[in-house]
Parts: structure tokens; sequence; C-alpha cells
């Protein structure tokens, strides 16, 4: 019986008890097979190599247990054995009390979070390879702004060029395009906050070009320089024609009312342009120089090359006018206030402009007025009003025609720019100026306008083909 009862103590120990030696079915603890030198440590998984605190404490309590104690809680069954008996089944009876009283013990110090080995997920189907689903890594998400904000408009501008010629000298550039050099010098006067601009010569200009879109070899250009401040066009100033030369002297300063932080932001250009009285003055080349790469104090003189212009044809210039309609009295009043960068028409004295003005209704002229003629100038004042007569059912069909020429005493009046406002306004802006007139009645609108070929005004407007 008592062998049996120690046989069936062992299999306990074996079956119940993960710390029993399986070579001599005793404690791990007590066993002497099971216990690692020094040099055979093997820390297993993630845990740490120390022992857990609440490991050690229920360690120490069996070792401190005492054999008395242990053998007076033995079951009476086993207290009237002899002996010898009683010594081997205490001591088997001793394992399976002990290995109990650790079970138990171990249940309730067990950690309430035990340590738990994180793995990726893994999901699978039945006779299909196994994917390992990894954590989701969160990606920027682009708009289409973001997407076209990563290009740079100046690669696929129509003057992409423009890199090109910075890295570029100017011997290489006048080879390159074989367009001449520009003499030229700036100077800021801190006493008067003026920026001065001197142009002093140019050379080897090439000839001008025939209708057909050749070289005249043979003749000679009647060059003249505009000079402004980018990105202001509208207010520059322009040299005097040179007759008949490819390598003109200029000799002319000119002065730019700027402070001298503005100064240092803008760009210094100067455009040579070819003056032809039958046709449209065509630009030769241009010089750009950012005045914030020099000393505007100090001053100084450059020789550059020019390079081809985007602009092929000057503009003709501008026009300030005021328009005002009276219901009541059915009157229709312009006002000639100004004019600026008109194109050149005399080589010796720049122009003699004057504006014509000519009323048509529908597409019948009835009416013709212009201004007084400013000599020699091509900014000229007027500050000159005209008075039509308009009854207010009349007013949608009414059109007013603007036409500036130049004066020629040899010959017939040089063709200038023209408008057209009212019925058949020639563009945008003018009909925009008309409407404004329209709803403020009583009341002065002023607007300036780019003035327009005579081919383009007669392209788009029947009323100026009724005027001459």
């Amino acid at each position: 019986m008592a062998y049996i009862q120690g046989l069936l103590a062992r299999i306990s120990d074996l079956l119940l008890c993960r710390w029993t030696c399986r070579n001599c079915c005793q404690k791990c603890f007590d066993c002497s097979c099971c216990q690692t030198n020094e040099d055979e440590v093997e820390i297993l998984g993630p845990f740490p190599a120390q022992t857990p605190a609440w490991l050690i404490s229920s360690q120490n309590e069996d070792k401190d247990g005492d054999s008395d104690n242990a053998i007076s809680e033995l079951p009476p069954t086993l207290q009237d054995v002899s002996p010898d008996r009683r010594r081997s089944s205490s001591d088997t009876s001793r394992s399976t009390y002990s290995l109990a009283r650790r079970i138990s013990s171990l249940e309730s110090r067990r950690p309430s979070s035990p340590l738990i080995d994180i793995k990726p997920i893994e999901f699978g189907i039945i006779g299909a390879k196994k994917e390992i689903v990894q954590p989701t890594i969160l990606r920027k998400t682009y708009t289409p702004d973001d997407y076209f904000r990563k290009f740079e408009p100046r690669l696929y501008s129509l003057d992409s060029n423009s890199d090109d010629m910075d890295s570029l000298t100017d011997e290489e550039i006048l080879s390159k395009y074989q367009l001449g050099m520009l003499h030229f010098s700036t100077q800021y006067d801190l006493l008067h906050n003026y920026l001065i601009v001197r142009v002093i010569e140019a050379k080897d200009l090439p000839p001008p070009i025939s209708y057909d879109g050749s070289r005249q070899d043979m003749a000679h250009s009647n060059p003249y320089v505009k000079i402004c401040l980018l990105p202001d066009q509208k207010n520059s100033k322009q040299t005097g024609v040179k007759r008949k030369t490819q390598n003109p002297v200029f000799e002319e300063r000119y002065t730019f009312e700027i402070p001298f932080l503005e100064a240092q932001r803008r760009t210094l250009l100067l455009t040579v342009v070819d003056f032809d009285k039958f046709s449209r003055h065509c630009v030769i080349g241009k010089v750009s120089m950012p005045l914030s790469d020099v000393d505007l104090v100090k001053g100084g003189h450059w020789w550059k090359a020019l390079v081809p212009s985007s602009q092929n044809e000057v503009e003709l210039g501008e026009l300030l006018l005021s328009l005002n309609y009276l219901p009541s009295a059915g009157r229709l009043n312009v006002d000639i206030i100004r004019a600026k960068q008109l194109l050149q028409t005399d080589m010796s004295q720049g122009s003699d402009p004057f504006v014509k003005i000519q009323l048509v209704h529908g597409l019948k002229l009835t009416k013709t007025k212009k201004t007084s003629c400013m000599r020699g100038t091509i900014d000229p004042f007027y500050n000159e009003s005209f008075s039509f007569k308009v009854p207010q059912e009349e007013l949608e069909n009414a059109s007013l025609v603007f036409t500036v020429y130049g004066h020629n005493v040899k010959s017939s009046n040089d063709f200038i720019g023209r408008i057209v406002i009212g019925q058949y306004s020639t563009g945008a802006p003018e009909s925009n100026h008309w409407r404004r007139m329209l709803s403020a009645h009583r009341t002065a609108v002023e607007q300036w306008h780019s003035l327009r070929s005579r081919e383009d005004c007669d392209r788009v407007s029947p009323a100026s083909l009724e005027v001459t």
C-alpha cells in the first residue's frame, strides 16, 4: 500500500509540477543534477535574467519550513507506519504536500498582468500561405495644389532662356546674338534722392529688318533708347533718335525720383529701338541690370551686350480720358487730359501730337473735333474739354473715336494710335469705361487707355472704318 502511495506521489509530481526533475523525480530546487553551474546560464525569451521577486519569496518560505512541522502535518494514516516506511512515505508525502502548497502560493502571488510576448498579428487561410500583417504606417497625402507647387514656373515660361543668358559672358552673348553693345552709367544722389541714368553710346548694332524678314545689309538703323525701372514700364524715358547709324552716340542724362531703398529693389531696363516712320518701331535688343547688384552711391560705367527681347514692337502710348453724361441736357462731355509715351514720329524733335475726337451714330459720322498740337513732346498735357449733343434715346447707339496724330507740315499727319469707346468699343477696357459712365450720371469717370494700331481697330470696330 505504501509502495502504491509513493508511486502515485511521484506520478503526481510529474503531472502537476513542471519544476520536477525528469532524471531523479525530485524538486528541481533540491535536485543536484538540475543545478546549473555559474558558467552555464541560459536566458530564455525576453524575460529578465534575474528571478522575479514573487518567486524568490516563495522559495525562501519553503526552505525555512521545519521538517518536524512537516511530519506533524502528515495524514493520520501514515503516522502508525514503521520508521523506515514512515521515512520513505514521509519524503513522498512531504514532496506532494509541498508541491500543492507551492502551487496554491503561486496562484495567490501570481502577478495580475503577466508578461506577454507581442508578435505581429497573423491572418491565414487553411492551405494558403500565411501573410504577416505589419502595423499600418501613416503616409502624408498630397493634394493637387501641393503637387503642382513643386514645379518652378520660370522653367516653363516663354522667357526660359534668360537663365542661359545669365550664365554667359558679354563676349559669348555678343557672338551668339550679334545685336551690338550698349554703354551706360548709373549713380544715386543721396542729397536729392534721385537716380541718375546716363545713356552714352552703342556700337555694332545690326541693320534693320526688311518687310520680307531679311536683313538689309546696305541700310542703316535710326536707333533710340527707352529707359525704365522695372516693374514700372509706363513711366519710362526716351532718348533722341540718331539718324542712319549703327554706332550712335547719345550722351543723354535722365533722373528718376525714387527712394534709395526702393531703387535697390528695381531693375534697370534699357531697350534699343529702331525708328521707322512708315511702320511700327522695332526693338533691336535690350539690357537689364538689377540695381541690387551694383553700388549705386559710388556709381559706375558698363558695356553690356544686347540680348533679344520678347517684345518685337514698341507700344504706341497711352491716353487719359474723362467721360461724363448729363441726361437732363442730353450732353456727352469729354475731357482729353494727357497722354504719355507716345510713339515718336519726328526724329529730330520727338513728336507734335494732337488728338482728334469723332462722334459716330450707328455707322454714320456726325461730328469731329480736335485738341491743340503740343510741340516736340511724347508726353503732352492737354486738359481740354469737348461737349457733344447726344439725346438719351440715341446714347446706346453712339461711339466715340479717339485718334492721336503727329503733326507734319510737309505731308499728311502721322498716325500714332486709336481707340473706340461706345457701342463699337475696341476692347474690354473701353467697354468698361463706357458702362461706368452710363451707371454714374453727372459724375466724371477717368481711365487710362492703351492706344491700338489702325489695323487692330478696323478689325474689331465698324466705327473705326467710318472715320479717317
